[in-house]
């Protein structure tokens, strides 16, 4: 393997594990390299072992370009635009791969092999592996067409110390009031917080955070994406009770600095032993290596809290892959063989083992669950069935844009809360209405 490093509801269909049984097959046959293009995260070394296995496994070889978040973004923006792709799979983010279906420019992978499916234990997180081109609709009813395999299923879920919860005789929350207080049980700042929030402006990173609380309080951002209605809801009252409640954890039990912290300060707040909790896509690699964590073995991981009315709400921020429609014939087969092959519960399995978490629903609820360093996966499991799609527009890098700074600038103090939704409200009305959208907003907050 060539590795680049740059700076800058499960699929139910009967034929599905007949035809991928048989296209598992056909993935060890000598195939020509191809590139994938995917960025640098947590479970980055994950995808790097099981890329490895799947080289040793069939002889192919497979290439590895690595960027930061926005750099891997870019990179496919120019690629599927080009004339031919250098990047034979893309790995795009649940915020941005709508952009790549309205374009056309991903490959249904049934037009490379008629007999490809999904395999039926592989989640479909709230049906984004597919397309409708015509109805231009995220769904995989009526015209659907599967146009891309999930490779990480992204979503938070709550991280708490067990041992501390043990010690003093705590429950695990199942909503925000009951995470609070078990928090204030443990705030003694600042050898400790009771929570660690990451509130720092990025790409898709304090907007990605905040989710699961305005979502589970009846908010959001836009109303009804998948269903056409696009009012502007980020200046709803849900909405400011949902980052009301973020609010109160951040100032109350919370780090003192929540505006700056990133998603590797939050886990190393966890890591060193200073956060009683934190909200965060599993890497439990990180936790259970001594040379990383001063809290081995004491980490354990729940759904993310809700509220008694609408329960948990996490929001999908998983990845897909898929194959750019500009890429020869011969690349997409053996992009294809990669996907068929990924799919399988020995691949899977080899997944979860080198610290990445699968997406297939059987590993994770398998005996593997139930042994120490693969505790998340029950959770994660329980946790994808509520999960919802974020954005289902190719705007959304530029709502992003809105809501990253206003978010951020909210949690820092430096507008009032109720302030910067109005103004994140008029400047995204403007972005959707620019975009042909109809866009009405609400009445601003008082």
């Amino acid at each position: 393997m060539a590795f680049f490093t740059r700076q800058t509801k499960p699929l139910r269909t009967g034929l599905a594990a007949s035809a991928l049984a048989l296209c598992a097959s056909l993935a060890t046959a000598a195939e020509v390299p191809i590139t994938i293009v995917i960025n640098q995260s947590p479970w980055f070394p994950g995808f790097q072992a099981v890329v490895e296995k799947y080289e040793e496994d069939t002889g192919n070889t497979v290439n590895l370009d690595v960027n930061p978040f926005a750099g891997s973004l870019e990179k496919q923006r120019t690629a599927v635009r080009a004339g031919e792709s250098p990047f034979d799979i893309l790995i795009m983010n649940a915020g941005f791969f709508v952009e790549f279906y309205t374009g056309g420019f991903m490959q249904p992978l049934t037009g490379i092999d008629a007999d490809f499916a999904l395999s039926e234990d592989i989640f479909t997180f709230d049906d984004s592996v597919c397309w409708d081109a015509t109805a231009k609709t995220i769904t995989c009813d009526g015209d659907g067409q599967l146009v891309s395999v999930p490779v990480n299923p992204f979503l938070p879920l709550l991280h708490y110390r067990s041992d501390l919860y043990e010690e003093h005789g705590l429950e695990v929350p199942t909503t925000w009031d009951q995470l609070y207080e078990n928090a204030k049980v443990m705030h003694n700042p600042p050898r400790m917080y009771g929570i660690s929030q990451r509130g720092q402006r990025g790409a898709f990173d304090v907007t990605f955070d905040v989710f699961p609380y305005i979502l589970s309080h009846g908010g959001g951002v836009i109303a009804d994406q998948k269903g056409g209605d696009y009012t502007v809801t980020i200046n709803s009252p849900e909405t400011l009770a949902g980052m009301e409640t973020y609010l109160k954890l951040a100032n109350d039990v919370g780090h003192p600095s929540t505006a700056g912290q990133t998603q590797t300060n939050v886990i190393q707040n966890m890591a060193t032993g200073r956060a009683g909790h934190i909200q965060g896509v599993p890497a439990p690699a990180q936790f259970d290596d001594p040379k990383q964590s001063a809290v081995v073995g004491k980490v354990d991981y729940a759904v993310v809290p809700g509220t008694e009315e609408h329960g948990p709400a996490p929001g999908l921020g998983h990845w897909l892959a898929g194959i750019p429609r500009n890429v020869s014939d011969e690349n997409k087969q053996a992009a294809l063989a990669f996907l068929t092959w990924f799919q399988t519960d020995e691949a899977q399995h080899a997944y979860a083992e080198a610290g990445s978490p699968p997406v297939s629903k059987a590993v994770m609820t398998s005996d593997m669950a139930d042994e120490e360093p693969y505790r998340y996966m029950r959770a994660l499991a329980a946790s994808i069935p509520t999960a919802q799609l974020t954005f289902t527009i190719p705007e959304a890098s530029q709502v992003l844009a809105v809501t990253e700074l206003r978010l951020n600038q909210a949690i820092g103090g430096e507008l009032e809360l109720k302030e910067a939704l109005n103004m994140a409200a008029e400047e995204i009305a403007k972005v959707l209405s620019d975009a042909g959208y109809d866009a009405p907003m609400l009445d601003p907050l008082q």
